[in-house]
């Protein structure tokens, strides 16, 4: 998008860790699947085995970009299922494996308070129902992340299953998943303990943005959702070596699709669009993570020249890696909040931080790594997409700066309003009582004097200066 003057530009999304458009690959994928494989895939005959050749082709795809076998992919409906699926797995690995005198034991999960909803609400549901217990590791605040040695004190006997985040939805802050995943292994079990810890994280995040590899994390569970990287509303689910590495349970039961583990008619056209949205990440990785780098980098250079000390980078740890293409900034000061700043924007379409949160609270994932709450308040998240140009940040800051100016004139405008109807009414107040002491005063003496030359006296040490 090229524009010389904001009059002439056009809406500018910053919004891509939300969700990301269709490639036009994907898109063309997706409707040449919809009108030449439209065969059921598990019927016999040319139309559904046309079908189950198309998703045969965007497993291995999914599993090339993550480092994986074919046979370790199986195909969701998104995100929230395939982190669904992982705790039902787990809690059910721990009753059929788990030996106790104690028969009130419920298994235990550690994860942290930063996940996204569709972890950290199905663990508290856990909780609530009495079917699990769970501990929530804080975040470093001088790190933005969880630390290994915090993630390991937390592990009890009962403990069946570590779930993190790859990277942080936010502030892009990317945990340390292979060194937990490293320490974990390395603890020896005891009798009476669960014999194995499951490793489980969810890489919605990174995957697309940053090298994401199963085999390097080291983990049994890994979330895959396709519409953060340029491919459809659909997801799947990473194990590691089906059965005999990693167990693995049905949650959904039917007819028996994806080897009778995840039932329902596969949903083609759309397994084939992340399939196709997969392959792209596999080729073309290095050149989106440093497209991303250099426009997020230019764009909070560009914040910092323009506003200086008023604008600060939140999650921006220097000992921490962060996703190349995540910006999350608060302007410094009263009434600028996040929500606020957007609405005055004319150009940018962003949001204050996870699409599923409350537009009006400070984001609970600033608290938790040490951001103030009257920072936090101000938050905006900007993240930039294979898309975004170094003109398009251009035109944001100057957005940005226009909406900053806006508010603060109003403000000014608020304040020099109201203190004219302070005078105004001191003023009526002061008539009002001179009219009732103007009159002379008569004493003993005969001599007199205006009250109301005492009156204004009295109360002009009141008018505010305008």
């Amino acid at each position: 998008m090229m524009c010389t003057s904001l009059q002439a530009c056009e809406k500018i999304y910053l919004d891509y860790n939300a969700t990301t458009p269709l490639e036009p690959e994907v898109l063309e994928e997706i409707t040449r699947t919809l009108r030449d494989a439209w065969g059921n895939p598990s019927s016999s005959h040319a139309a559904g085995v046309k079908a189950k050749e198309v998703i045969a082709i965007a497993r291995q795809n999914v599993a090339d970009m993550i480092g994986a076998q074919p046979s370790d992919i199986i195909f969701t409906s998104g995100g929230t299922e395939t982190n669904n699926w992982v705790f039902h797995i787990a809690t059910r690995y721990f009753h059929e494996t788990f030996v106790s005198d104690k028969k009130s034991c419920l298994p235990h999960i550690v994860t942290s308070n930063l996940e996204h909803d569709s972890v950290k609400v199905v663990l508290q549901q856990l909780e609530k129902q009495g079917l699990a217990e769970v501990s929530f590791v804080p975040a470093s605040k001088l790190s933005g992340h969880v630390e290994v040695e915090d993630v390991i004190s937390a592990i009890r006997p009962t403990t069946v299953l570590v779930s993190l985040m790859t990277a942080n939805n936010e502030t892009g802050v990317i945990q340390p998943i292979s060194e937990i995943c490293r320490a974990v292994k390395k603890l020896k079990r005891l009798s009476g303990e669960t014999a194995r810890i499951l490793l489980h994280t969810d890489a919605a995040q990174a995957i697309g943005k940053v090298k994401v590899d199963a085999d390097d994390l080291g983990v049994d569970y890994l979330t895959i959702v396709g519409h953060k990287f340029y491919g459809p509303r659909t997801g799947a689910l990473y194990v590691h070596g089906q059965r005999m590495m990693s167990p693995i349970f049905p949650m959904i039961f039917g007819g028996g699709q994806e080897l009778n583990l995840r039932s329902g008619t596969e949903n083609t056209a759309m397994i084939a669009g992340l399939g196709k949205a997969a392959e792209l990440v596999h080729k073309n990785l290095d050149e989106y993570e440093n497209h991303y780098r250099e426009v997020r980098d230019y764009l909070e250079d560009q914040l910092k020249l323009e506003f200086g000390e008023q604008v600060v980078f939140n999650g921006k740890f220097s000992c921490s890696e962060r996703l190349p293409n995540t910006c999350n900034l608060s302007f410094v000061g009263a009434g600028l909040k996040g929500h606020r700043v957007l609405s005055k924007t004319q150009y940018i379409q962003a949001s204050i931080g996870a699409a599923c949160h409350s537009q009006n609270r400070p984001s609970p994932i600033l608290l938790a790594i040490g951001v103030p709450q009257e920072i936090a308040e101000n938050a905006i998240r900007l993240s930039v997409g294979r898309e975004t140009t170094q003109k398009d940040v251009d035109v944001v800051v100057k957005d940005l700066k226009q909406a900053v100016e806006t508010i603060l004139q109003d403000q000014w405008k608020k304040k020099k309003t109201q203190t004219l109807i302070k005078v105004n009414s001191l003023s009526r107040v002061i008539d009002t009582l001179t009219y009732y002491t103007s009159r002379p005063k008569h004493t003993e003496s005969g001599s007199d004097e205006s009250g109301s030359v005492k009156l204004q006296s009295k109360f002009c040490h009141l008018l505010p200066d305008v």
